[in-house]
């Protein structure tokens, strides 16, 4: 156990995706440092601790896409309680991890989970990787899932390997594929939304994301696996990689995702909760993209969890 003066994390590096694109330095710190002090935000940006991109910031600078944010180590007696992640999440992490090597960790999330602790959350994914392993020297999320979404998340192991990924992620040549149980029906086996995304914040706080040509360019990829009476299994493969963007476009096609309490149906989803659904079915099930100094690049996959493929088999 940490006494009240050790170091309770080493300099950290997060590159800025896209839920935190537009918004002050000071804000995404508070956001991802939870517990720690205002005074201590402020006399790290102001002593120079804080790096955007190597650079000195001031505490109003703006973030964008792709931005990497260097966080100094902080203390016990600056940060919060000093309480870590229980032994129940603990274990469900530990068990989660599907793969591992030198440059990156892979974990199958599980639902309702979130990969970094804020907003209510004490800890997430990550938190809990860091508890599990102190002496790891460097881990740090690569990209993101929603909370409710579970499967394959990547975690990097080494700052060349984050830099490496979030390149691969600008490039487009991170292939992202996800399992979903939609409502509805479509008529054709491959339909496509090219449909702009904007992000709004409603006065409760609640961050809502919809369909506005004002937005930003999102498409998305689904392709029908199976066929039930009232429901479609779908794949769905991402060219962009918005907020919510898989559930706001299966919404947006007339095919909102089972399970989905924010863009859902909810006369669907009470009558597949009554079937045992208590959750959005919703899982990234593969990752593909290129490696260098790995001829056969990263193939990795994650099957659905038991409680979806359960489902699944009754509907059949």
């Amino acid at each position: 156990m940490a006494n009240h003066t050790e170091e309770v994390s080493r300099v950290r590096y997060l590159v800025v995706e896209e839920d935190a694109e537009g918004q002050r330095v000071d804000n995404f710190l508070l956001n991802r440092l939870k517990g720690v002090p205002r005074s201590w935000v402020y006399r790290v940006l102001r002593r120079g601790e804080v790096r955007v991109n190597r650079g000195r910031v001031k505490p109003t600078r703006r973030l964008q896409l792709g931005d990497e944010v260097r966080i100094p180590p902080v203390r016990v007696s600056e940060g919060s309680t000093g309480k870590g992640p229980g032994a129940g999440l603990r274990n469900r992490i530990a068990q989660a991890v599907l793969y591992e090597d030198e440059a990156l960790l892979v974990v199958d999330k599980p639902s309702g989970v979130a990969v970094h602790g804020g907003s209510g959350v004490s800890f997430g994914v990550i938190e809990v990787l860091r508890a599990l392993r102190p002496d790891a020297p460097y881990l740090e999320l690569a990209h993101r899932l929603d909370r409710d979404t579970s499967g394959l998340l990547l975690i990097a192991k080494r700052r060349p390997a984050l830099q490496q990924l979030q390149k691969l992620q600008l490039a487009g040549r991170v292939e992202k594929r996800y399992l979903a149980l939609v409502a509805g029906r479509w008529r054709r086996e491959r339909v496509t939304a090219d449909a702009p995304l904007r992000k709004n914040t409603l006065r409760s706080g609640e961050r809502i994301v919809r369909v506005d040509p004002q937005g930003k360019t999102a498409v998305t990829h689904f392709s029908v696996r199976r066929r039930f009476a009232d429901a479609m299994l779908v794949e769905a493969r991402l060219e962009t990689g918005r907020t919510h963007q898989i559930r706001v476009h299966a919404a947006h096609l007339g095919a909102p995702i089972l399970g989905d309490t924010k863009y859902g149906d909810e006369e669907a989803n009470r009558r597949f909760r009554e079937r045992g659904l208590d959750r959005l079915f919703l899982h990234a099930w593969r990752l593909d993209f290129p490696w260098q100094g790995r001829r056969e690049g990263y193939h990795l996959e994650a099957p659905l969890p038991e409680e979806l493929q359960h489902l699944l088999d009754e509907l059949r």
